[in-house]
């Protein structure tokens, strides 16, 4: 099935945030609705922001919870940051003790993208039986090489990825200047640009997106997450665990071989959309329709 292109995207996001305290910070969220929990979680270098087109469509089917990762958004800061300091394993950390704090552990249905899939596909394999669904797009599915990148996003990362990176992403703030509006069809309203600037304003606070580039799985390094990809890769593809893969036309990182791997999972059902990399800029209200189809039909 194949989605026509949504209309208006509003850049008016119209859900306040609630904090908590976790792991010696706080974490900001969305948190709408009554009953089982559907969890969305964002990527690099967004928010739950990015959610605010896509929530309104299915909260009425259970409690929409929307984190900011740790770093990320209107959630704090770790101090002292440098290499490493933001790891997956220490955004996996906040976010197990972030959804332990606020009351997630039974029937939960995620809605995933970018980073926000690897986390809750780690969190989904060592908490199966907590898990009714997952509905994902733009995802990370298997450890990669680099070969499976386009030839453009090779340079940019590699640099982030090197000794050039410090400058590229901390002076430069080169992922929310330019890979985001570059990775939407539609590229971003200055409204909507400047929210997904404002937690990144200094050098200091653009660590969380320079070390996601560092974290991703290319040519078994960093060997950490690799590991975490390969084994969170290995029960999709053997769980009956009822999937909804948001298939984004042309996309950016969920494609090939990829996408290949995807359809030969289980119990998937499949949209497609228009989008590049950040398709709930794209197309949020066809992911809303597609999502507020399929959650009713989960057991």
């Amino acid at each position: 099935m194949t989605a026509q292109p949504d209309d208006a995207v509003s850049p008016v996001d119209p859900f306040p945030r609630k904090r908590v305290p976790v792991l010696g910070t706080e974490m900001a969220y969305v948190d709408v609705g009554e009953g089982d929990p559907v969890v969305f979680l964002h990527g690099n270098p967004t928010s739950s922001y990015l959610w605010r087109n896509v929530i309104p469509h299915v909260q009425h089917l259970g409690r929409c919870i929307a984190p900011d990762l740790v770093g990320m958004g209107e959630s704090g800061k770790l101090p002292d940051p440098q290499r490493g300091t933001y790891s997956f394993t220490t955004h996996a950390e906040h976010l197990a003790a972030f959804l332990d704090v606020v009351g997630v552990h039974r029937r939960v249905t995620f809605v995933l993208h970018d980073w926000g899939s690897a986390l809750g596909f780690d969190w989904a394999r060592a908490h199966p039986e907590a898990v009714r669904g997952l509905a994902f797009t733009e995802a990370i599915v298997t450890p990669m090489n680099w070969a499976d990148w386009p030839a453009d996003a090779r340079r940019i990362f590699r640099s982030m990825r090197g000794d050039d990176g410090e400058r590229r992403v901390l002076e430069e703030n080169v992922f929310v200047e330019r890979i985001l509006p570059a990775s939407t069809l539609r590229g971003l309203t200055p409204e909507a640009h400047e929210r997904y600037r404002t937690p990144f304003r200094t050098p200091e606070d653009r660590w969380p997106t320079l070390e996601w580039p560092r974290q991703i799985p290319l040519e078994n390094v960093p060997p950490k997450v690799r590991d975490v990809v390969s084994r969170y890769g290995y029960w999709l593809r053997t769980s009956a665990v009822p999937k909804l893969f948001v298939n984004a036309e042309p996309g950016s990182i969920l494609v090939g071989r990829q996408r290949s791997l995807v359809r030969k999972w289980p119990s998937v059902t499949e949209v497609t959309v228009p989008g590049a990399h950040f398709v709930p800029e794209d197309s949020p209200h066809a992911i809303g329709r597609a999502l507020a189809d399929w959650i009713p039909t989960l057991p």
